[in-house]
């Protein structure tokens, strides 16, 4: 991969210095982007195992509300969860568009495979560094501290959730986390 120029790479090192990214050095990160509660979110592309349209679920009694249920990923049982209750903002991803996302996430040092419900799968694109920035104290609908970055594009902006903050606590004692303890 190329080397960045020296003011693209000051860009490059002001800019991720900011955001709770790994960014590659040539300042393009390849994502996801998928729409929950009317809002545009992205992950990194590498995490992403599977997209399929929904699948049946299986309730677990007592399950945290996050990760109400399990679903059959290939004879795996994992589970499936909603982010828009760890972000606080409860809202249904079903419909025509509705997709699972199965991921592949480190938490606390291990790789789980788990599946996302999404209201729509956009786009795999590239996001410029130079684009990001540290999420804004005021004017989010969702708790600050599980964003990782926001990213300004054209036709509005894009949210990267932190997934290993976000799916940590179910790590820890199977509590669920709440936007309170963000």
């Amino acid at each position: 991969t190329p080397k960045p120029s020296s003011a693209a790479s000051d860009v490059y090192k002001r800019q991720a210095s900011h955001t709770a990214i790994d960014w590659p050095e040539d300042g393009m990160l390849e994502v996801l982007t998928f729409d929950l509660c009317d809002e545009t979110f992205a992950i990194q592309a590498g995490l992403v195992r599977e997209i399929m349209d929904p699948l049946p679920e299986t309730l677990v009694p007592g399950a945290a509300p996050m990760v109400r249920g399990v679903i059959n990923f290939r004879g795996q049982v994992i589970p499936l969860a909603d982010l828009s209750v760890a972000l606080g903002r409860e809202c249904t991803a079903q419909g025509a568009d509705a997709r699972v996302v199965v991921l592949g996430i480190d938490v606390a040092g291990e790789t789980m495979l788990i599946a996302i419900r999404t209201e729509r799968v956009n786009e795999v694109t590239s996001l410029n560094v130079a684009e990001a920035e540290a999420p804004p104290v005021l004017g989010l609908r969702w708790p600050r501290t599980l964003l990782c970055a926001v990213v300004r594009r054209e036709d509005g902006v894009i949210m990267l959730p932190n997934l290993p903050l976000i799916f940590q606590s179910l790590v820890d004692g199977g509590a669920d986390f709440t936007p309170a303890q963000a």
